[in-house]
């Protein structure tokens, strides 16, 4: 894996809706820009050994430095793989939907649920929203929420941001009754 740089974001919602938040209600995101393992090569039909070279790599990077800047136990989490435009959001898709990459995530947030996601191909500094929802039940729904992101600099046109993204808690004063609630 070749890094460029990291980039680490944490916003702490004080106030919604004209009340306090307490605690504070934080989140976290913590991208890696890297080189696109497959950039100059054309199509390529296997795309298992850059997988296999990069995949875990990031991931290990990634989970322990969200959960530190989330500074305490994350209730819902999510990903992001932003491809520049030499590339394929196939590329994107192919580091972090894999076991290699979530399970480090998976495993420092003590969660068992399928990490939501955002991948696309686009130019530098382009906003895009990390989803996230609730580490052990999907359908929690005070967790469903999302991050805005953006990086002026990432992705280059022969990079990929790979990001994570993890909350302290719901979104601040979530008032929607459970799913079970709607039968």
């Amino acid at each position: 894996m070749k890094l460029r740089k990291i980039v680490t974001v944490v916003e702490e919602t004080l106030t919604e809706g004209g009340r306090p938040v307490e605690p504070a209600a934080r989140v976290a995101v913590v991208a890696a820009i890297i080189e696109n393992p497959w950039h100059g090569q054309g199509f390529v039909a296997d795309l298992a050994p850059g997988i296999e070279a990069t995949a875990s790599d990031v991931g290990a990077l990634l989970a322990p430095r969200v959960m530190e800047a989330l500074g305490g136990p994350a209730e819902a989490y999510g990903k992001a793989a932003i491809v520049g435009l030499d590339g394929e959001v196939e590329h994107g898709s192919a580091l972090i939907h894999t076991l290699k990459f979530g399970d480090h995530f998976r495993k420092a947030a003590n969660a068992t649920t399928l990490l939501p996601a955002v991948e696309k191909r686009a130019p530098a500094g382009i906003v895009f929203d990390i989803p996230l929802k609730h580490i052990t039940d999907a359908t929690t729904r005070s967790h469903h929420q999302t991050v805005e992101v953006r990086i002026a600099d990432a992705p280059h046109a022969g990079e990929i941001v790979v990001a994570l993204a993890a909350a302290s808690q719901g979104r601040p004063q979530q008032r929607l009754a459970p799913l079970a609630t709607e039968q």
